[in-house]
């Protein structure tokens, strides 16, 4: 299971998953598992981030993300 790059999602992006068809999601808050992928809830935003091959393990894909920003001083 190959993951979209991390440094690249937008900061408001919390979670990611990979739907069955190997469509990988983001999420702002923690997604519900359906019968062949995850939805939103209807709550929180969620963006289309790429797709690769289909994943018959896609339900072991959620992941939740932490964000890190540096700082720097001036």
């Amino acid at each position: 299971m190959k993951t979209p790059d991390l440094n690249s999602l937008p900061d408001w992006i919390n979670w990611i998953a990979q739907d069955a068809d190997g469509t990988w999601w983001g999420y702002s808050v923690e997604p519900l598992q359906q019968h062949r992928g995850w939805y939103e809830n209807e709550v929180g935003r969620h963006l289309k981030l790429n797709k690769t091959k289909p994943n018959s393990n896609w339900p072991s894909s959620l992941i939740k993300i932490a964000h890190r920003k540096i700082l720097i001083d001036q």
